[in-house]
């Protein structure tokens, strides 16, 4: 997304921080099960969620592309925390972009 002007890097870098921040609460608080994941990665659609609006502000938004890179980031994410049956629907469940 930091290639791409039509979404910009302080908007972007606000993203980066909100995936950061979801590593940090799993290692904080380890879930027991994907449920306890999902608990977390829907706390962390819903920054995004909030996030859009300041991407529409500015004539972006997370759309098809960023879309797509969010939830590439999610499926990263959850089998690195051994995961690996993790939805990648139910891992974005919330989001409304």
């Amino acid at each position: 997304m930091y290639d791409d002007p039509y979404f910009p890097d302080h908007l972007v870098n606000q993203g980066k921080t909100i995936l950061v921040r979801l590593c940090e609460r799993v290692e904080a608080d380890w879930p027991p099960d994907l449920q306890g994941l999902y608990a977390l990665t829907q706390a962390a659609t819903e920054e995004f969620n909030l996030l859009d609006r300041d991407f529409v502000a500015v004539g972006s938004g997370i759309e098809t592309a960023a879309r797509e890179w969010i939830c590439d980031e999610f499926c990263f994410v959850a089998p690195v925390y051994g995961f690996i049956e993790a939805d990648a629907e139910e891992l974005t469940a919330g989001r409304d972009w």
